[in-house]
């Protein structure tokens, strides 16, 4: 019935699949432009329009056969034939594809092997295997849910129920009118998955209040949220888990083996015990100190571990580079690359406390005056006096660096923010409040999974691939590692807090300025560049450099990790350096040696 009624969706809503439509090809198809070439022939042949029609009308052929009764071998076939054919199709109907399914693909191949297998072994193993998955399926459905505050406080349906996509009016104004009940419901949808594997316990006694249970949410998500093709594509996992809950005295499944069920625990045990060690390694690597690191420790006990390249040149200015929430200081690696190549300027990045091998010691509650006052200590206990100090600082590295340009008053000669933060953004950008309203949960969630070993499922992002090829396993180390994530926990608390109390205007900052914002984030909100725009007009004054500019392209990440546009921020960055130089007459900004080297090396490229 599930591949029935999806092919029959799909073949009858062709517009989605043509020119323009929500699942065109030519558009869709540069997903897979990085797999090989026999995979891009493939996924081709099956994109083009009149073989995804064909392989719907042999679905739907096949799909009407198996609903006739009948136990011939030709069924085995026409089961694999479905799965295998919806799998293929995914990539077509990318979007609009929901889990129905891919719950469907493996129960119709595992169903379709079990029948053309002959060995009563491997037929209870496939039917373990779809039994297991299901039991899988409700279990992490559930404790993911857990991990969110809407269902645990019980106002999730709600809010599910008022949305557009999945919403019902009607559901939604009875939540509304009836929350206590309404809360009973999502505690009730909580505890059905969570504790969906009590259908084996006491020999299967549970097992068919548990099913019905789970049907009749599976009925109710078909009617009010529109997932109709939800109802059988589970439905049809029950028969497995009835089958394998049973005991092994009942005559239905008398000579069932179990062996699959202890081979899944062991490998299982062995997977928990890979995931442990994969944990281990890279806490150790994500915290291993750099190998020509320093360490300093600041007034709050704090140790900040940091890497610097300061030349012997005292006249070159020294660039501090603080890193944004849950970032690490391979970030700024292209940027880095590009100063270093073309200047003698110093670098100093450091890893926030709690972040990488920096270890956060103080015992008070944690505010972003903490992460202020040893930013302060920093510079003064690793920059030389008789250095001028400028302070780079990315998203809340921009806000940190802005408040401890004003304590430092004159050791700091300029503040560059990179797409930085605003102490105002939560209470004038609409999109900034709708983020932070979902950025907590995502926050708990992903702290949670990492402490319970999940780092090792984790697929390195894009953004890591785009680093520098030195820094890649560090940096990845570090986002897979929860130490970091607990960090970025702490600290978005502190910084939501904060914002939400600011109020006024933002203090003068005796200092020169650089301001660059990425383009995707200005145009999404306005506002951003409003506020972009009073950072620097903080720094105004009778002989101050202050300048604005958007990178073009760029977002809030990639204005750092890809290589061409870390390269530009680079380059701006060594203009503004020879600009202040040149407006106050001063001969250490980026050019001198520095700058000469680098126009000899363009020169040579």
């Amino acid at each position: 019935m599930t591949s029935l009624t999806s092919s029959l969706e799909y073949i009858t809503h062709q517009r989605q699949i043509r020119r323009g439509g929500l699942n065109d090809w030519t558009i869709a198809r540069g997903m897979h432009a990085s797999s090989t070439r026999p995979t891009r022939r493939i996924l081709d042949a099956v994109g083009n329009p009149t073989t995804t029609k064909a392989l719907h009308i042999a679905r739907i052929a096949a799909g009407a056969a198996l609903l006739a009764p009948g136990n011939a071998r030709w069924r085995g076939a026409a089961n694999v034939f479905l799965g295998l054919s919806n799998a293929a199709l995914y990539p077509r109907h990318r979007y609009g594809t929901d889990g129905s399914d891919q719950v469907s693909s493996f129960v119709q191949t595992a169903a379709g092997l079990a029948r053309l297998s002959r060995q009563p072994a491997v037929q209870d193993a496939l039917l373990w295997y779809v039994a297991l998955q299901a039991n899988l399926s409700y279990l992490i459905s559930g404790w993911v849910k857990l991990l969110g505050e809407p269902w645990r406080t019980g106002s999730a349906l709600n809010g599910i129920m008022r949305t557009r996509t999945y919403g019902h009016e009607g559901m939604w104004n009875l939540t509304n009118r009836y929350p206590v009940p309404s809360r009973y419901l999502a505690h009730g949808v909580l505890a059905l998955e969570c504790l969906f594997p009590v259908a084996y316990l006491k020999g299967g006694a549970l097992a068919r209040p548990v099913m019905a249970s789970a049907a009749a949410f599976h009925v109710a998500n078909g009617y009010f949220m529109g997932l109709g093709r939800f109802i059988t594509a589970f439905e049809a996992m029950h028969p497995m888990v009835a089958y394998t809950s049973a005991p092994k005295n009942h005559p239905a499944v008398a000579g069932r083996d179990d062996r699959m069920l202890k081979a899944t625990a062991s490998v299982a045990a062995i997977g928990v015990t890979i995931a442990g060690a994969m944990a281990a390694t890279r806490r150790a690597r994500a915290t291993d100190p750099w190998p020509h690191g320093r360490v300093l420790t600041t007034r709050h006990g704090n140790e900040l571990h940091y890497n610097e390249r300061v030349s012997e040149d005292r006249k070159k200015p020294v660039l501090v580079f603080g890193t944004g929430m849950i970032s690490t200081t391979e970030h700024f690696g292209w940027v880095t690359d590009k100063l270093v190549e073309e200047s003698d300027c110093g670098i100093i990045s450091y890893s926030r406390a709690g972040y990488g091998p920096s270890k956060r010691r103080s015992t008070v509650p944690y505010t972003l005056q903490e992460s202020v006052d040893d930013l302060v200590d920093l510079v003064r206990g690793a920059v030389a006096e008789d250095r001028d100090v400028y302070l780079v600082g990315h998203s809340l590295g921009g806000e940190i660096g802005r408040r401890a340009a004003v304590e430092l008053g004159d050791r700091v000669r300029g503040v560059i923010y990179l797409d930085s933060s605003h102490p105002d953004e939560l209470t004038r950008s609409k999109q900034q409040q709708e983020a932070a309203d979902r950025l907590k949960d995502g926050l708990n969630m992903f702290t949670r999974s990492l402490r319970a070993g999940l780092g090792a499922t984790l697929v390195r992002p894009k953004w890591v691939h785009d680093l520098p090829a030195e820094v890649r396993n560090r940096a990845f180390a570090q986002y897979a590692d929860s130490k970091l994530w607990r960090a970025g926990l702490r600290e978005w608390d502190a910084t939501e807090a904060d914002f939400k109390k600011w109020g006024g205007d933002l203090p003068p900052v005796d200092a020169h300025a650089l301001v660059l914002s990425a383009q995707r984030t200005v145009d999404r909100d306005p506002e951003q560049l409003l506020m972009h725009n009073e950072l620097g007009a903080a720094h105004r004054g009778e002989g101050r450099v202050v300048r604005n500019s958007v990178i073009e392209g760029a977002d809030h990440d990639t204005m750092l990790t890809d290589a061409r546009l870390g390269g530009d921020v680079g380059r701006r960055i060594l203009s503004f350096l020879d600009e202040v130089e040149a407006q106050e007459g001063g001969s250490g900004g980026a050019g001198g040696a520095g700058g000469s080297k680098g126009n000899q090396s363009k020169e040579a490229r």
